[in-house]
Order: C-alpha cells, then sequence, then structure tokens
C-alpha cells in the first residue's frame, strides 16, 4: 500500500497587524473582553493591492523550499479557501501559474470553510495513495478581513488574513495515518456569507455580503462535535489520547481550543496555539500552526499530530500524522 507523508511546510502572513486597541475605536468592545472571550490579541490583515492567491503562492513557495522539492516537482495543487479571487479560475489555478509548475498537472480548489485544509488534505492524500500523484501541495489560504462588516463586533474581533502550506510525497513509510470528514448543511444559517454572485448582485448590501454567525450556538455545536472527532479518529487507528504528542487544531477561539485539550487530556503546552497573534485564518490556520512549531522546533520527526478542524457549513474533519 502507497503511504504519504509531509516533507514540507510553510506559511506566511500579512505585513499589518491589526490590535485589539484599534477595534476598540471601530466598535463597543475592548482588549480584556476580546482576549477573555477568544484569546486573541492581534491579527494580520492583508494589504489592499494584495489578493488571497499572492499568500498562497509565498506559503507554498516556503513549504517547496522546506521539502527541497522545485515547482516542477509537484503533479498535484489542491487548494483549501473561502475567498477565492475570482469565481474562475481557481485559486490553485494561479498558484500553479505564479510558481511556474507543472502544465498539465490537476490544480483546483476546495471549499469548506474553516475545514477547507483538512478537506484538501484528504483529496490529496486519497490522489497519491491511489497512485492519481507522487508529489502535492496542499494550501491553506483566506483573506477574511474583506468578507468583515467592522460594526459588527460578534465577528470583526475574530478573523484575521494568512496562508499555509505544506507538501505531500508518496512514500513506503506510514505519514498520514487517516483523515475524516464531516457536514451537516441543516445547520448553515448560524454561521454563513449569505450572499453569492449566483444570486445576483441586486440582492448584494453592506450586510449580506458579509459573514452572519450566531456565536453562542456555533461554540456549544463546535465544542460538541470537535469531541466526538478526537473518538471517532483514535478509534479508527486503535490509539488512546495518551498516544497524541500534538494537538493542532483550528485556531477559532482559545475556548474551543481548550474544551478540544480537556477531551484528549492533553496539556496546553501540547497543543499548537497561534490564535492569540493570527485571529482565526479560517483555511490556514491549521498549516500556518503546523509550520509554526515545526520551525520553532516543537513538533520533531516521529511526533504524532492530531490536526481537528470545524467550519460554516457546517463542516468539520480531522487527520492523524506522524510527521
Amino acid at each position: 500500500m502507497i503511504n504519504t507523508r509531509i516533507i514540507g511546510t510553510g506559511s506566511y502572513l500579512p505585513e499589518r497587524i491589526m490590535t485589539n486597541a484599534e477595534l476598540e475605536a471601530l466598535v463597543e468592545t475592548s482588549d480584556s473582553w476580546i482576549q477573555e472571550r477568544t484569546g486573541i490579541a492581534e491579527r494580520r490583515v492583508v494589504a489592499d493591492d494584495q489578493s488571497c492567491t499572492d499568500l498562497a503562492t509565498i506559503a507554498a513557495q516556503r513549504a517547496l523550499e522546506a521539502a527541497n522539492v522545485s515547482p516542477e516537482d509537484i503533479d498535484l495543487i489542491v487548494l483549501g479557501t473561502c475567498t477565492p479571487d475570482r469565481v474562475f479560475p481557481s485559486n490553485a489555478c494561479l498558484v500553479q501559474q505564479n510558481l511556474g509548475s507543472k502544465a498539465g498537472a490537476p490544480a483546483f480548489d476546495v471549499a469548506a470553510a474553516c475545514s477547507s485544509f483538512v478537506y484538501a488534505l484528504d483529496v490529496a492524500n486519497r490522489f497519491l495513495r491511489t497512485g492519481g500523484a507522487e508529489r502535492a501541495l496542499v494550501i491553506g489560504a483566506d483573506t477574511m478581513t474583506r468578507l468583515l462588516n467592522w460594526k459588527d463586533r460578534g465577528t470583526c474581533v475574530l478573523f484575521g488574513d494568512g496562508a499555509g502550506a505544506i507538501v505531500l510525497e508518496a512514500s513506503d513509510e506510514p505519514g498520514i495515518l487517516s483523515t475524516h470528514l464531516h457536514a451537516d448543511g441543516a445547520q448553515e444559517c448560524l454561521l454563513h456569507v449569505p450572499w453569492g454572485p449566483g444570486m445576483g448582485y441586486d440582492r448584494l448590501t453592506d450586510t449580506n455580503g458579509k459573514i452572519s454567525m450566531r456565536g453562542n450556538e456555533v461554540f456549544k455545536v463546535a465544542v460538541r462535535t470537535l469531541g466526538r472527532i478526537v473518538d471517532e479518529t483514535l478509534d479508527a487507528n486503535g490509539l488512546s489520547k495518551e498516544d497524541v504528542d500534538w494537538l493542532v487544531p483550528h485556531q477559532a477561539n482559545i475556548r474551543i481550543i481548550q474544551a478540544t485539550a480537556r477531551k484528549l487530556g492533553l496539556p496546553m503546552e501540547r497543543v499548537v496555539q497561534t490564535v492569540q497573534h493570527h485571529g482565526n485564518t479560517s483555511s490556514a490556520s491549521i498549516p500556518l500552526a503546523l509550520d509554526t512549531a515545526v520551525r520553532d522546533g516543537r513538533i520533531k520527526p516521529g511526533d504524532l499530530l492530531l490536526l481537528e478542524a470545524f467550519g460554516g457549513g457546517f463542516t468539520w474533519g480531522s487527520a492523524l500524522v506522524r510527521y
């Protein structure tokens, strides 16, 4: 059986830092309220002349450099995002062009809100395991601040922009041990952007083209759902909570992260946390956190990682990875 393993990671954050103090001037909130409720102290905001594809391209280049792989060696690009630059072509095709990757190799986007990277990882893993590709770029990138209503304190304090990427390679050695994906479209009204180009521009307003979220309800569903997927993932591999070295969660909210860590019985010292500096970067948050912990030396070869995410749709997913 063909296995797959991660051979390189990369990430990119826009230069502009927006602190909680800046948000105090926009909405009725405070630094202490934001940090207590979310754990976020600051987030990055994309420049006016930057696109989601620009962020994804830089993260991909850094992952390729870390893997010591050239763009021509990539025969699949799967990019998770919910903020594509255009209706078409996909951001993945634009990244392929920017990198000068192999012409003719498949490149496409996956849209599953904050779970998009885990979904993209699952798709790429299946391609490689069935011989459809030998080496893949898997990217998560979003420019969430462009979907924000800066008068809505329930959402504008949460999100930031960024991109993360991995290089995935077919291997004889186990790496991606399992992936698990789920969705429940019946609850879409709790977290959504209630507009899209297919609905017609006559229905676009200052608010219905922005993120709408019923925060307390989303929090409750996320905590329950992520608790269940922890059990599902470990049971599928015949492993126990004690076997997990690192939790690499979607960086949505410190309270959700803490609840998942308690479910695993992991101290917060074994949880990769970047939410305080990045906010919720949606599709980018897991690969950003992974790259951060790989580059600072916390995650080492042989460590067992649990990646998990929850997003609008609702969607949720996990991956168990031997790094």
